[in-house]
């Protein structure tokens, strides 16, 4: 069954699209009440916001709460300690698995989430060879004593792609390209992402003109300041948690809407500039989301602002389904935000 996944930049009403559909694509209402549902089996929501893994980081990455998830089942919410790093090759393995034994329940899997890299992870060709600490030393070794020109005339030889692509400068991902070719025995290039799904997908974007979204964006900040954000970070940042003297961990910490309330907890600047500086910063990580999933020409874009708009998501999914989706060069673009 073809996976439908909702992205765009942050404030569009992912989530309540993803909600929607999965109502949508779930079990066939009964005709008459007092009967049984029939045809499908429950659609089933995935998340691919990288902070909404994270327990207790709920207010300030807008996660959907328990009570309003509507019944729906959801996978890679709160997996993650706030004091993890996070990493997109565990999250990888983790929603594949989730995708597949969503499959084998007869389940419709709907995606969800603005992070592009964990997007492509999921649902695209994207492989993660690994490190070897010693191999690296041996190559960094290498560039030292014949210089990294020398490294880069042999990844010319076993990569030509990769070594035009990289340049002779770059010591760093001369050493990586290397070290990925010794341990995989495939050229680096092999393994870098490509824009080809690993299993049937359709990508929904959510569009929105600038004036709208920096609306929207003001609005959320607004209700998550009034829903308790400062006391959520405080809790999470609180050294009873654990971890260096703070609860959260490198990654959780500089989350958008967590690191300026941080901030202003360290004296760095005062409540107003924090809440200032939330909007700012989630204004400019919504053009950069859109930057990202705007160059992926597969995504069917949507108004975010559409009265029809669960109607318009059905039918690119139908189309999906039957087969009948334009080519991506042919489908319309729309890219109101820029990159």
């Amino acid at each position: 069954m073809i996976v439908v996944a909702v992205v765009g930049p942050t404030a569009t009403g992912k989530s309540d699209l993803a909600l929607d559909l999965a109502e949508a694509l779930g079990p066939e209402r009964p005709a008459a009440t007092g009967g049984p549902a029939r045809g499908r089996a429950p659609a089933e929501i995935v998340n691919a916001d990288a902070y909404q893994l994270y327990r207790g980081m709920d207010i300030g990455t807008a996660k959907v709460a328990p009570h309003e998830r509507r019944g729906i089942r959801h996978h890679e919410l709160d997996v993650l300690d706030p004091r993890e790093d996070s990493s997109v090759a565990r999250y990888q393995d983790a929603a594949r698995a989730d995708l597949d034994a969503i499959d084998a329940r007869g389940a419709r899997a709907v995606v969800v989430g603005g992070s592009g890299l964990y997007v492509r992870a999921l649902l695209d060709e994207m492989n993660f060879p690994g490190t070897d600490p010693e191999i690296r030393a041996r190559l960094e070794a290498r560039a030292e004593h014949e210089g990294r020109r020398a490294l880069h005339a042999e990844l010319a030889e076993r990569d030509p792609a990769a070594a035009e692509s990289i340049g002779p400068a770059n010591t760093r991902r001369i050493v990586r390209a290397l070290e990925v070719i010794e341990l995989t025995g495939a050229p680096y290039t092999a393994n870098l992402p490509r824009q080809e799904y690993v299993r049937p997908a359709v990508q929904i974007g959510l569009d929105c003109d600038r004036e709208t979204l920096d609306a929207r964006v003001e609005a959320r900040v607004a209700r998550m300041w009034d829903a308790g954000l400062v006391e959520e970070v405080r809790r999470l940042a609180s050294p009873e948690q654990g971890g260096n003297g703070t609860g959260l961990g490198a990654t959780a910490a500089r989350a958008v809407g967590y690191a300026e309330i941080l901030a202003w907890f360290r004296g760095e600047t005062s409540a107003d500039e924090a809440r200032a500086a939330i909007a700012a910063n989630t204004r400019r990580l919504a053009r950069k989301q859109m930057g990202w999933f705007g160059r992926d020409p597969r995504v069917r874009w949507l108004d975010a602002g559409s009265p029809t708009l669960l109607d318009d998501a059905l039918a690119v999914v139908a189309a999906a389904d039957s087969g009948s989706l334009p080519r991506p060069a042919e489908g319309p673009v729309r890219r109101s935000l820029g990159a």
